[in-house]
């Protein structure tokens, strides 16, 4: 479990970390969001030790991290997949890590099956793609079997296959009782992977619960409806009466908003109209977050706001 209290980190006039506190619980993989500039990665710093709070304090598995008599063995980490010695092999790589904490050279082996390098084992660090050198990385944090994994954008330079692939490893990591601990900006693999979100905006706390009560809690009452077409806009008249908004969608149905899926199903049954279907919809974890972050994103691009325009 890693906990965070009033947790806050300072450089000079610059505030990076503003009071902030949540708990990372074990069992599920808990995502990790903030624009650029919101103070993800010095959070992970400040987990891992790498940087001193200014106040409040963080905890893994109760205790700080300089404090732990094993870390390879219990907190296992990947901040930088290129932050590796260049000259040498993927193997040696591991093996030095091994060595630190007196863990066998067949742990190596195992963990390059694991994550599939057993092949490019005798190759440099330096000639690995990006892909690969996450492959090391995530290697590196599984070296020590920990209880609680920290990564930092582990699916950057991977392919489909690599993404599914280490989407199953952290649900598998997580059902044997981990605290998985992971930041993403790729929206859409967050969302099938997370069972729960950690979001922070300018270094303050913006959300902390679970994955499916983000979404539904921020989805607007919507429902894609479909009828016979002699139906719809007798079933269009009668919702709008009742204050929702209908409008067509690009694929032939109707999208409902302002009313529950279970308000227009009742109002189909009441005049006895067939529906094809009907189905709620949600908003996306990414359509969610840009709505929550909007105010919260310090780096704009010229491109962002008015500017648009000028790439019409």
């Amino acid at each position: 479990m890693i906990e965070t209290r009033e947790l806050t980190k300072r450089y000079g006039g610059k505030t990076a970390v503003d009071a902030l506190s949540f708990t990372v619980r074990p069992g599920r993989v808990t995502g990790f969001l903030g624009p650029n500039g919101a103070g993800k990665s010095t959070t992970m710093r400040l987990i891992l030790g790498l940087d001193t709070p200014t106040a409040g304090s963080v905890t893994v598995a109760g205790r700080r991290y300089d404090r732990l008599t094993a870390p390879l063995c219990e907190v296992g980490a990947l901040l930088d997949a290129r932050a590796v010695h260049g000259g040498r092999t993927v193997r040696r790589h591991l093996l030095g890590l091994a060595r630190s904490h007196a863990l066998p050279a067949r742990r190596v082996d195992e963990v390059l099956g694991i994550v599939g390098l057993e092949t490019v084992a005798d190759q440099r660090a330096r000639s690995l793609s990006l892909g690969m050198a996450q492959r090391l990385g995530i290697a590196a944090a599984l070296l020590g079997d920990p209880g609680v994994l920290i990564l930092d954008e582990p699916v950057n330079g991977l392919d489909t296959e690599g993404i599914r692939w280490i989407r199953t490893l952290l649900k598998s990591l997580a059902a044997e009782g981990r605290t998985v601990f992971l930041s993403s900006h790729i929206m859409s693999e967050l969302e099938l992977t997370a069972d729960r979100v950690v979001v922070i905006g300018r270094g303050r706390l913006l959300a902390d619960t679970g994955m499916r009560d983000f979404i539904e809690a921020h989805s607007p009452d919507s429902v894609l409806l479909r009828t016979p077409d002699g139906e719809s806009g007798r079933m269009r008249a009668l919702l709008e009466a009742r204050g929702a908004t209908v409008l067509l969608n690009a694929r032939g149905g109707w999208r409902v908003t302002g009313l529950t899926t279970a308000a227009v199903g009742e109002a189909a049954r009441e005049h006895g109209i067939a529906l094809h279907e009907l189905t709620p919809l949600r908003s996306s974890l990414e359509e969610i977050y840009t709505a929550m972050t909007g105010e919260a994103v310090e780096y704009r691009g010229s491109a962002d706001g008015e500017d648009k325009e000028l790439l019409r």
